[in-house]
Formats: structure tokens, C-alpha cells, sequence
């Protein structure tokens, strides 16, 4: 990875067309970072956060350094609601929202995978991406998309 803001985004603009299947995304919200400037060196700084892309189990390590979780645990629980992240898996649609809570995307993990005509359905169509959200109210929730070409 170059050191430079380009080659970070370059990055993140190669994972979201699919074509990173072997690192992991996380984004983090500015509420739940200590200081983002920090971050910037290895990430790429967007409206309300930081996203960072890694190869796999340094993503899984950061994730779990940033958050306090185990990045698969985490998938298997938001896995359990259906939910709506964003294409760019920095913000989302809570399925409680509507409530008084606050909502917002505190953080994401996500991966890509290859496009994969053997298992069929989305995966026979494209590359997908799959996301995991944390709400600020609490709720967990994930969305698979298949990449636009």
C-alpha cells in the first residue's frame, strides 16, 4: 500500500468494485474514534469517519482493536437481522429505526467475495459485497449486494 491519501483511496475504490476479496473494510465513526488524524495514515478519511481497508486478519485485528469484538462473532450476530448498508458501507438504514433512538452507522465490516457461478444465486452474478453494521442504538444488522459493473 503507498502512504499517499490517493493510494489509500484507490484501495477502498478497488474494494467496493469487488476487486480486494482478500481484505477486510472497516469503517468507524468519528463518535467512536479517539483521534481520526491518527488513523489517516492508514486510512481513508470520509464525511462522518474513517474507513480502512487491510489485508484479512490484520482487518480482523483492527477491527477487533478498534471495537472490542471478534469480527466473526460480530458478522454471525448481524448477520441474524436484515438490514440496509449503504454501497459505500459507510453510513445505513437501522431496522428500528423509527423509534426515538439515535441512529447512525457506528461501525462496519465488511468483505468481498468473488463472483462464484457454482454456489448460484447472487454469487453467480457478480462479485458481492457483504456488510455488517453497528447501530448507535444498539441494533446489529447486514446487507450482501452484488458489485455494480
Amino acid at each position: 500500500m503507498t502512504e499517499d491519501g490517493e493510494g489509500k483511496s484507490a484501495l477502498y475504490d478497488a474494494f467496493l468494485e469487488g476487486e480486494r476479496p482478500d481484505d477486510i473494510l472497516i469503517y468507524l465513526h468519528e463518535e467512536g474514534v479517539g483521534s481520526i488524524d491518527d488513523l489517516l495514515e492508514i486510512g481513508t478519511r470520509v464525511d462522518e469517519g474513517v474507513v480502512l481497508v487491510l489485508p484479512g486478519d490484520d482487518g480482523k485485528a483492527a477491527f477487533q482493536s478498534a471495537t472490542g469484538l471478534d469480527a466473526m462473532d460480530f458478522a454471525g450476530q448481524a448477520m441474524q437481522t436484515d438490514g440496509e448498508v449503504a454501497e459505500d458501507c459507510t453510513s445505513g438504514t437501522c431496522p428500528e429505526a423509527g423509534d426515538d433512538a439515535e441512529h447512525y452507522v457506528k461501525f462496519v465490516f465488511a468483505f468481498a467475495e468473488e463472483q462464484n457461478e457454482s454456489v448460484g444465486g447472487i454469487y453467480a452474478e457478480g462479485d458481492v459485497i457483504h456488510a455488517y453494521a453497528a447501530c448507535a442504538c444498539g441494533t446489529t444488522y447486514s446487507d450482501k449486494w452484488v458489485v455494480e459493473e
